[in-house]
């Protein structure tokens, strides 16, 4: 970080989140000391591959699986086309339609666009005003061709958690496989593949204060995958190539501590939370939230201010001059050229303006109350400045 952003708030833990120092004390031994090949046959390659199972089984361990149903990939994007076309392709003999929720990833909706292509059908499982999906409609879309159903753990927009274990009763019922992408959610909630019931589920490492280009897939014993990457047989033959060992072992450590620290940041991350929301609402007549206000990962907060929707970006670009960085919603989407509004607020039934207009708040390991109270103080003034531009 530069001296002219050493001040900066930085509140957008939802799209990443700062590496932790005992993460990089892990990694940065591993980059020294456990530099071999896990595939080669010498002692740097055995040491190697010994430190990789390792890390495989306590990752396995933290979510009640097996370690040889962990396949390490680059991360949750990777897992998540993993899951999907790796299923789609290896079961397409069963059946070629697909059910996925209307507020997935962009990852897994552009998946699922690809997969038209190929040959497979694909529909959208609407959800309510809180963002939660509609399990009698999940019901009465599954049907004989139905392969996969594909539903995310908590959103990464709003923070809203999903009744995986409900999906998962109704899945196994019809005899349908579960992917979800727990990549919000895992190290913040209790994650169970065994009680959730899934078949598949995605985990990333940078949502954790671990490294970036790191992931992995959790796939259940006996399930039929086509690979997306061939060539050494690396990961069980489901994802070939040398492992990024240093960001396993990175992804392990922070893993372990986010669970380990699981109950009380939880409880820390919610007070910060509700503290934004009762003095925002205090000072905006216009506030609203996003999403559910009961079932919602703590620390997560999308909110608008009415009739100020169409300034959103100018007022983020206001509090970043202050160094204070929130978002607009997912990062992943800013890449999109052509700016559409987010069709996650669009799926919970806000229109198009409203949809252009949240601010995301993600708060993580590394803020206090300091921390909001600065940003509330910015964020009133940043507003009185833009209500007073409009009022000349």
């Amino acid at each position: 970080m530069s001296e002219s952003k050493a001040h900066c708030i930085y509140l957008d833990n939802a799209a990443t989140t700062p590496l932790d120092k005992r993460v990089f004390d892990e990694m940065a031994r591993c980059y020294m000391d456990d530099f071999g090949n896990a595939s080669s046959l010498h002692s740097f390659g055995t040491q190697a591959k010994a430190l990789l199972e390792s890390c495989r089984s306590r990752l396995a361990k933290l979510i009640n699986a097996n370690p040889d149903e962990i396949v390490f990939t680059s991360g949750g994007t990777e897992a998540n086309n993993l899951a999907l076309k790796g299923i789609a392709f290896a079961n397409r003999h069963r059946g070629n339609h697909i059910i996925v929720s209307q507020i997935e990833h962009d990852c897994v909706l552009n998946a699922c666009k690809w997969l038209e292509t190929q040959g497979f059908f694909v529909s959208y499982l609407p959800v309510d005003g809180d963002g939660v999906v509609d399990l009698e409609r999940l019901s009465r879309l599954i049907n004989a061709k139905t392969i996969l159903v594909s539903v995310m753990h908590a959103n990464n927009e709003i923070g809203t958690i999903q009744p995986i274990a409900e999906i998962g009763r109704i899945c196994r019922e019809r005899g349908v496989f579960l992917h979800t992408d727990a990549c919000q959610s895992f190290g913040k909630v209790p994650v169970d593949v065994v009680s959730l019931g899934v078949t598949l589920m995605s985990l990333n490492a940078h949502k954790i204060y671990g490294p970036k280009g790191v992931g992995c897939l959790y796939v259940k014993r006996g399930t039929a995958i086509t690979p997306l990457l061939h060539g050494g047989g690396q990961e069980f033959g489901i994802r070939s190539t040398t492992e990024n060992l240093p960001g396993v072992v990175g992804f392990a450590k922070a893993a372990e501590l986010c669970i380990s620290e699981m109950e009380v940041e939880a409880k820390r991350l919610s007070a910060l939370c509700s503290r934004t929301i009762d003095v925002l609402q205090h000072h905006f007549d216009g506030f609203y939230v996003n999403g559910s206000m009961e079932s919602r990962l703590s620390g997560y907060l999308n909110f608008a201010i009415g009739g100020l929707e169409g300034e959103t970006i100018r007022l983020l670009l206001l509090l970043d001059e202050e160094g204070i960085a929130v978002s607009a919603g997912s990062a992943c989407s800013n890449n999109d050229s052509t700016h559409n509004a987010s069709h996650v607020l669009q799926a919970i039934g806000r229109d198009q303006f409203q949809a252009r207009g949240a601010i995301r708040i993600g708060f993580g390991r590394f803020n206090s109350e300091e921390d909001v109270d600065a940003f509330i103080r910015v964020l009133v003034q940043k507003v009185e400045k833009l209500n007073s531009i409009f009022s000349l």
